[in-house]
């Protein structure tokens, strides 16, 4: 990590919050100058007294030296509450970047990192260097400067004292230094484990009725454990080494404390200096554990956060393989798209070989193939979730390349079997939680799609909690509200990929009304195992290793005795293909 990235991560997060920065230093400047005001107080105080000064000038000693204390407790609660309101709008501001930039990034991205990864990297990495922002410069400095001032008294007091400890802080600055690697090392392999446990933990849970099913619960606690091993290993080497890291300073300032002492003792036996100077010796000796802890606790901190800063660095620097284009304009109503002589491989792996496919603008196409015949991967390529290794994708006679992703994907609906409804109203899980939809407009697309009779058998209409602790729905009821959305959306082409597999019995009325009328008027595609589900389709088109073995309508493929969808027919076959 280099100090231009920790510079450049400092801009970029704290410019827009310097005034609370600006008021930071301040207070922290403030506090450090009244510490270092009341030794001196206290030394004349005691100086005074032995002296046999009147009781006047005692007792406005003695006042001065209470408001100074009660000042410097007043700054640092002040200096603190600033800290950590600084800290977090800092971490905020990061962490919508990192959101951003994970819901930008390219769908292979997602593909190669799990969700649960990706949380710890959006969420607890940052936590792990909030503290970065809200004190570590501002508290370097200003324990530097602590430090500095510390010594700079010492001086004052007794030359010779000053020196012994200025040589003292000098020794624990280079250990500090040096040790400070030994510390960062551990500390990334730490956030490792601990992303790698998290992303382990979310597949697993998300996946726990199969597991259940399939009796492999002992097989992911076993992994479990690994994954726990794992991070309790790398957490304990990094707990140790932060403890030893701190316990080496700790050391140092005990012996420098002890020589301190020892010359003060010497010195005042001597006559050198007076009994409040040797007060003020103690005192300051005891005050410049502090900047020295303090520096040793951040550089610490920081060490630790290392690995979190190069985590989100690496994050914040990934770039989009899918970029916008520049910016043509996609016909309204119901699009045309073509597949032209397009071939395209995930890695080496070849999905689809020289595929040629045209779709007219209102037509419903049936696509049926086995699993992995490149299905999917057609509709893939139509929201440019990846970008074609030869030929062209166009969608209104726009190639899609040349089209801004927000309106391709706009133009764009899916509707699959997998609904993923989010913890809210049925009315946010409608409208993705966009609350400029007024409730009219959603109410009227229910009723369109003849949902208003099932939306009153919600107990609370639109009001209804769906997600985790709220209103349970049947997978036909979930594929209903993502019909909803994607009407609302008013695409121009609709994909259904298998959206009726898992039709629950009491909604396959509904569903097939709310299909029907979801398609009219616009461009289809609807991706089956089975033939009954493309019943609707104008034209069938079937795929066989990644290439289009057959394409017509249905009248024609049924009388085509040499088609595999007639020999389907023959046999009485109208289940699955595969």
């Amino acid at each position: 990590m280099s100090s231009a990235f920790d510079r450049g991560l400092l801009t970029t997060y704290l410019r827009p919050q310097l005034r609370r920065a600006v008021l930071l230093a301040v207070l922290l400047l403030a506090g450090i100058a009244l510490q270092l005001a009341n030794p001196l107080i206290a030394r004349s105080f005691i100086d005074g007294a032995q002296a046999g000064r009147p009781s006047a000038q005692l007792l406005r000693l003695a006042a001065m030296f209470t408001t100074v204390a009660l000042a410097t407790q007043v700054a640092t609660i002040a200096e603190t509450y600033v800290a950590v309101d600084l800290g977090w709008r800092a971490t905020n501001a990061l962490r919508v970047d990192l959101t951003r930039r994970v819901l930008e990034l390219d769908y292979s991205f997602h593909t190669a990192h799990n969700p649960g990864e990706l949380v710890e990297r959006v969420d607890g990495d940052v936590s792990a260097i909030a503290g970065f922002f809200s004190r570590f410069v501002v508290h370097v400095l200003g324990n530097a400067v602590f430090l500095l001032g510390v010594v700079a008294v010492l001086l004052t007091v007794d030359w010779r004292i000053g020196a012994l400890m200025a040589a003292f802080a000098a020794v624990a600055l280079v250990v500090m230094s040096r040790a400070g690697g030994f510390v960062g090392r551990r500390s990334r392999l730490a956030r490792v484990a601990a992303g790698s446990l998290s992303g382990f933990l979310e597949e697993r849970l998300g996946g726990l009725a199969d597991l259940k099913a399939c009796g492999a619960d002992a097989y992911a606690l076993g992994e479990l454990h690994q994954h726990m091993d794992a991070r309790y290993a790398t957490t304990r080497s990094s707990v140790l080494a932060a403890s030893s890291f701190s316990a080496s300073v700790s050391m140092l300032f005990v012996a420098g404390t002890g020589a301190a002492l020892v010359l003060g003792a010497a010195l005042a036996r001597s006559g050198a200096v007076t009994v409040g100077t040797v007060f003020a010796v103690v005192r300051y000796t005891t005050m410049l554990r502090y900047p020295l802890e303090q520096l040793s606790r951040q550089m610490n901190s920081l060490q630790q956060a290392a690995g979190g800063i190069v985590r989100v660095r690496e994050l914040l620097d990934t770039e989009r393989q899918i970029v916008d284009g520049p910016g043509a304009t996609l016909p309204s109503g119901p699009l045309s798209f073509e597949i032209d002589s397009v071939t395209f491989a995930y890695g080496k792996k070849p999905v689809l070989r020289d595929v040629s496919l045209r779709v007219e603008a209102g037509e419903v196409v049936g696509v049926l193939g086995r699993t992995g015949s490149g299905k999917t991967t057609i509709t893939r390529l139509l929201f440019r979730l990846h970008d074609v290794g030869a030929g062209a994708v166009r969608i209104g006679g726009v190639d899609v390349r040349s089209a801004r992703l927000d309106e391709l994907r706009s133009r764009v609906g899916l509707v699959t079997q997998d609904v993923q409804l989010f913890e809210g109203t049925v009315r946010d899980n409608l409208a993705l939680f966009d609350r400029r939809v007024p409730d009219e407009r959603l109410l009227a697309v229910l009723s369109e799609l003849g949902l208003d009779e099932w939306l009153g058998r919600l107990s609370e209409g639109l009001d209804t909690i769906l997600g985790s602790g709220g209103a349970g729905l049947s997978a036909g009821e979930g594929q209903l509200v993502a019909l909803a959305r994607v009407f609302l959306a008013d695409p121009g082409i609709v994909v259904l990929d298998e959206a009726s597999s898992r039709l629950d019995p009491a909604t396959e009325r509904l569903l097939d009304r709310a299909v029907t009328r979801l398609l009219d008027g616009r461009t289809g595609v609807v991706i089956a195992h089975r033939i009954p589900t493309v019943d609707r389709a104008d034209r069938v088109v079937v795929l066989e290793g990644g290439r289009v073995v057959e394409s017509g309508s249905r009248a024609d493929l049924a009388a085509d005795p040499g088609s595999r969808f007639a020999g389907l027919r023959r046999l009485g076959l109208t289940g699955a293909l595969a």
